[in-house]
């Protein structure tokens, strides 16, 4: 049996850097208060329509939809901040604090072409600051998916892109004039840019096609529709950047897929000439709850994709994640009560250990821990087990030690001083 295209296993020696992942986003969030949040893979299709927009290619294209037993119209997630509008508005989490931080990580699905770094079956680590329409927050996330790529030690050169995409009624005037300009040029857009002239136009400002590109240079601009108001909040963002030595370039055509944003839109992109290239994208969306049916509520917030990440840090953490694991290779001669001794040792101490299962010589028992590069090979041949004492060899010296049970504990003491992980 194959996997479903578009969707792939994820194997234990990979799951490490998935851990990693995790547990390093989990230590920057929590200092600033971030909250992890899960929620249902599967929603109401109606959710997702209302908030990403049904001119979208996520709406219109790539979603996994069904009805159920039910009769009703189900969603598999295509994206992470519709379910968190929807998680605070259910649970009214605006009742107990006026700015809720959350982050999360989780699968999400687009029926889109698989590809390098995205699946059908994706994963995405995101924040959302609820509740403050402050520049400060915009600031706060951007330095926080800095923080997070930072840390992870992703040395691919990339580059944060800014926009100010305005609010919706700045942007209702903006889509007049980009309109009026580009129908003089209908007969040279790509197909998908002619089919969204009339139902999404600022999505062809994202067109990689290079006709179309060519033809935007002489395009209106949105920063020229933009009220004092929208300036002012934008200008506040990038000073707060510039101060925190967070380098960024100004892109007025960067607009994001989601009907949702308003204000700061931004993306961090790496500098190869790829056209899968983002890293990370978010923005402002101070109007989506409101318009989900709950408070008036301001927001702001970013996704990475996950698979894409790993490929850029995957080499870099491979070589950070060390072993430490103790090998116990058995001579099975029925109980062993000198086995069990030695586990619940180990175990109070939390040393990860690996014992024997294959009934092998101790010999080849022992060539398999070198093949799976343990530190440590615990030997309990014919002779420990009726005299009661284990052999300790270090495999990569070769150095070779006996010790008795009651000594053990002393000696575990030494291997948790002892860093095994630099060894």
């Amino acid at each position: 049996m194959q996997p479903l295209r578009g969707t792939k296993d994820i194997l234990p020696n990979e799951i490490e850097i998935w851990q990693k992942i995790y547990t390093t986003t989990k230590n920057i969030l929590n200092t600033y208060s971030y909250k992890e949040i899960r929620t249902p893979i599967i929603e109401n299709t109606e959710l997702f329509q209302r908030s990403i927009g049904n001119f979208t290619d996520i709406v219109s294209k790539e979603m996994y939809s069904f009805s159920d037993q039910g009769k009703r119209q189900i969603t598999l997630r295509p994206e992470g901040t519709a379910s968190i509008a929807r998680a605070f508005i259910h649970n009214k989490l605006n009742t107990n604090k006026s700015v809720n931080r959350l982050w999360y990580l989780g699968p999400m699905f687009r029926y889109e072409r698989p590809q390098k770094g995205r699946q059908r079956q994706f994963h995405q680590l995101g924040i959302e600051c609820i509740g403050s329409n402050m520049p400060l927050a915009d600031v706060e996330v951007i330095k926080l998916a800095v923080d997070v790529l930072q840390n992870l030690k992703c040395e691919e050169e990339y580059l944060l892109e800014l926009n100010s995409i305005g609010n919706i009624k700045e942007r209702e005037i903006y889509k007049i004039h980009l309109i009026e300009y580009l129908k003089r040029y209908t007969n040279e857009l790509d197909n998908d840019s002619k089919n969204r002239i009339d139902r999404n136009p600022l999505r062809i400002l994202d067109s990689k096609n290079l006709r179309t590109q060519e033809i935007l240079q002489d395009a209106p601009v949105l920063k020229n529709y933009l009220s004092k108001t929208s300036i002012e909040h934008f200008e506040q963002v990038c000073s707060n950047l510039e101060h925190l030595d967070i380098k960024y370039k100004i892109n007025n055509y960067l607009v994001r897929g989601l009907d949702y944003y308003n204000y700061t839109a931004f993306e961090i992109k790496t500098r190869t000439s790829h056209q899968q290239n983002t890293i990370c994208g978010g923005g402002r969306y101070d109007n989506l709850i409101k318009q989900l049916g709950g408070p008036n509520t301001p927001a702001v917030g970013w996704a990475i994709g996950l698979e894409r990440l790993i490929i850029l840090i995957q080499n870099n953490l491979k070589s950070k994640i060390r072993r430490n694991k103790i090998y116990i290779a058995i001579q099975h001669i029925g109980a062993n009560n000198l086995l069990w001794s030695i586990i619940k040792i180990l175990t109070n101490y939390k040393l990860e250990f690996e014992i024997d299962l294959s009934n092998n010589n101790l010999s080849k028992q022992i060539k398999k821990a070198n093949q799976l590069k343990a530190k440590i090979c615990f030997i309990l041949g014919e002779n420990e087990i009726n005299n009661n004492f284990v052999t300790i060899k270090w495999l990569n010296t070769g150095t070779q030690q006996t010790l008795q049970l009651s000594e053990l504990t002393k000696y575990i003491k030494y291997l948790k001083q002892y860093d095994l992980t630099s060894y």
